[in-house]
């Protein structure tokens, strides 16, 4: 795959924290346009992995790069065109949703205010509620609008359904599927819900041990068909047994 064809490459990209390794020599590509699900259990490194590309965390090992740049060397410039959405939302407990764009717009020369207020009506995100009030749903559209409305070429979404109830989770995934079905995109999922990746990924990625032991187009994972989360399940299991 062509540097201009790749959104995000990396090369035995590894993370210690101490003496705690946690990333151990990472090789993935991430193609450009594509959504990319990484899998991997809980502990799996996952997040750090995501961090590090956000240039937030600085890798210990290897060479990364995020639109043919390393983010540990150009986090802020590079950080305008890539959004990002945690595990769990981190907006100031007393923001209502103006408070917290008005925030992110002082960061993001690219934020478009009128993309910003559409998608809180598409994605029903409340204006008058605080996010300490909002449910844990709320607060994650809310994330998923703040992360698009400056139009970033990529998009890291990090377990962004962990803790959530099955109808909110099914609400939320509908929100992601619509906003991402807007126009093309890069992104790059960490989650450990099989259900989601089988309906969002166009490529896997698994990560055991702190490596990708498995990757490919969501194709390869079904011999006919689209493939289904216990295809997924199967994979899954697989490559941990080939790497224990």
């Amino acid at each position: 795959m062509t540097s201009n064809e790749t959104a995000i490459r990396a090369r035995g990209v590894g993370m210690r924290f101490g003496r705690q390794r946690v990333l151990a020599g990472v090789d993935l590509d991430v193609p450009r346009g594509a959504t990319t699900v990484l899998l991997g259990s809980n502990g799996e490194g996952k997040t750090t992995l995501l961090n590090i590309c956000l240039g937030t965390l600085a890798r210990t090992a290897g060479e990364l790069e995020v639109l043919g740049k390393d983010p540990a060397a150009r986090s802020a410039s590079l950080r305008q065109h890539v959004g990002y959405v945690p595990s769990v939302p981190d907006a100031y407990p007393w923001m209502k949703i103006g408070d917290w764009f008005r925030f992110l717009r002082a960061h993001y020369p690219s934020w478009d205010t009128a993309r910003a207020d559409g998608l809180v009506e598409r994605l029903g995100v409340p204006t008058k509620t605080r996010f300490k009030a909002m449910s844990r749903g709320q607060g994650m559209k809310a994330m998923l609008a703040g992360a698009l409305a400056p139009t970033p070429s990529v998009l890291l979404l990090d377990e962004p359904f962990g803790g959530l109830d099955p109808l909110v989770r099914e609400e939320v995934l509908r929100s992601v599927i619509t906003a991402l079905g807007d126009e093309p995109r890069t992104v790059l999922m960490a989650t450990h819900d099989l259900d989601v990746a089988a309906r969002v990924a166009d490529r896997i990625a698994v990560l055991v041990n702190g490596r990708v032991a498995l990757e490919g187009p969501v194709s390869d994972f079904a011999e006919t068909g689209a493939p289904t989360p216990e295809h997924l399940r199967l994979a899954l299991e697989g490559a941990c047994k080939e790497v224990a």
